[in-house]
């Protein structure tokens, strides 16, 4: 089946014209929907024409948000040539294997990383589009505006083959080590907007102001389809920052936002979350990382009913399962401990090692199946027979389904501590440890044992304020989960290492034990 996405966005441009689609608050542009459809088809006919991106061809967006949206999806799906997304924030290092693994034809920067990469750029045999105007000529150096001078909005005419034709790349978190290269196709993005709107419980709405702060590149990008076929409002924020993601929920009268559970635990001890008008805020989703039940009620009470828990992958464009709003009013702590219900859009499957289904209750390995499940990664053949099997995404998370469909997340196959022949599982401990009033927030790793080949350690950040010892935190453990899988260590530290994402990297907790040793076990 071939599609013009251009025509799909021009039915919008026709029906919502003069509702505001797009604002980028740093640089203070503001587009409506005609505007938007109009810009974006000038984009495409500009990298056809001027840059010579067609078909087969690869740019790379090194880009803020603000930027990168006008390159995002409404952009990427119009064009032939594949859009590879990736996190400014990647460190210099990360970027440079990224351009070499995509081996892209053009590569669009923020002038401030002009300095540092034009040189490598352009030693590839990269063109490279800056975003701003240069302060001095460079070679091979664009200004992206410059490109657009007298570029026609006509639809660019551009069909693709949605379930085959590669549009859009994006990288893998990397929290566990060298980041993949998912691909996908249109209909991997357009399942991913028609799995929000058919759930029974809708969020998305023609008023929807949806604030990204969080990397479009990544997680929070997946809500820019559902939102602008709905006739809403994107709006993106570059800085992470709290304080000024606050301010901007007041000024733009966001209703809709995206926060990890790390910065909704600091959310809960910041004076400007109450000084700063967030009464039009009616949907806060959380996912990347479990939420301790404790915390969720402590951000019910202070914010209300406006939460919502999603779990997906890059691997699989959609939320596979959602705890809605109504599943948090009277849920009990285990039931807010789950990941929520299966989408009626999704399969999920609990497979053991051989491969074969297990009952409910039983933990395994979580395999997803769906329209937004990539076909595989690009350029890792081993990588991708390991990981899909059967239009499967095999996820190396560990868990079970209970018999209302909800599915309980126990841990990552990497972050399972085997302890004297015990299975202990990081994200029970760390949930219990979060929900003590001291702490903020907690990694748990397994470290080097010479009995028990590995020991349950904690690093703990506690809240501002706050005092406790070691001895608190593991007798508070011991007392809800039992003595075997309470930490026999706790380090209090001043932070933890994050992902640029603000998933916590227990990778990098980990390997500081583990250096220069051989695992012996897990």
């Amino acid at each position: 089946m071939r599609i013009n996405f251009a025509q799909l966005m021009g039915q919008l441009a026709l029906r919502h014209s003069n509702r505001e689609a797009l604002v980028n608050i740093e640089r203070q542009r503001r587009y409506i929907f005609r505007d938007l459809h109009s810009l974006t088809n000038r984009i495409v006919n500009m990298m056809r024409q001027r840059l010579a991106l067609r078909r087969g061809d690869v740019y790379l967006c090194i880009l803020e948000n603000d930027n990168l949206s006008l390159l995002h999806t409404w952009t990427a799906l119009k064009g032939e040539a594949a859009a590879a997304f990736t996190n400014y924030r990647d460190a210099f290092d990360e970027h440079v294997w990224q351009v070499d693994f995509i081996r892209p034809k053009v590569v669009f920067i923020e002038n401030t990383l002009i300095e540092r990469y034009h040189g490598l750029l352009r030693e590839r045999g990269i063109t490279v589009v800056c975003m701003d105007r240069p302060d001095a000529p460079r070679d091979g150096l664009l200004h992206f505006w410059d490109l657009l001078e007298d570029i026609s909005d006509d639809d660019p005419g551009i069909e693709s083959e949605t379930t085959k034709d590669i549009l859009v790349y994006r990288f893998t978190g990397g929290t566990t080590g060298r980041s993949k290269c998912a691909q996908y196709t249109m209909d991997n993005w357009l399942a991913c907007r028609d799995s929000y709107y058919a759930e029974d419980e809708q969020v998305y709405e023609a008023d929807t102001r949806f604030l990204h702060m969080a990397p479009i590149s990544h997680g929070s990008g997946l809500g820019l389809l559902p939102t602008l076929f709905r006739g809403g409002c994107t709006v993106t924020q570059n800085v992470p920052d709290l304080k000024t993601w606050c301010r901007n929920l007041e000024a733009e009268r966001i209703t809709m936002a995206m926060l990890v559970p790390t910065l909704l635990y600091w959310l809960l001890d910041m004076p400007e979350a109450s000084s700063h008008d967030l009464s039009r805020l009616r949907t806060v989703w959380y996912g990347a990382a479990p939420m301790s039940p404790a915390k969720l009620r402590q951000l019910q009470s202070r914010f209300g009913n406006i939460f919502l828990q999603v779990y997906g992958a890059t691997e699989c464009l959609q939320p596979v399962t959602t705890l809605y709003k109504r599943d948090h009013v009277d849920a009990d702590a285990k039931r807010l401990a789950s990941a929520g219900r299966v989408a009626i859009t999704a399969e999920v499957r609990v497979m053991d090692e051989e491969g074969q289904p297990l009952p409910c209750g039983q933990t395994g390995e979580v395999w997803l199946r769906s329209r937004a499940t990539i076909s595989g990664y690009y350029g890792n053949p081993e990588a991708t027979a390991a990981e899909f099997g059967n239009g499967f995404w095999k996820s190396g998370d560990l868990g079970y389904l209970d018999e209302e469909g909800y599915l309980y997340i126990v841990d990552r196959k990497k972050d399972m501590i085997i302890t004297g022949g015990f299975n202990v599982y990081a994200i029970e401990v760390e949930s219990v440890l979060d929900a003590h009033p001291a702490v903020a927030m907690s990694a748990v790793v397994g470290v080097p044992h010479e009995a028990w080949g590995e020991a349950v350690h904690a690093e703990v950040v506690l809240r501002a304020g706050s005092r406790t010892s070691a001895d608190e935190l593991i007798e508070h453990v011991k007392g809800r989960i039992g003595r075997f899988k309470a930490p026999k260590t706790v380090s209090f530290v001043e932070s933890l290492p994050l992902s640029v994402a603000g998933k916590v990297l227990r990778r990098q907790v980990r390997e500081k034990y583990w250096k220069d040793r051989s695992r012996r076990v897990g």
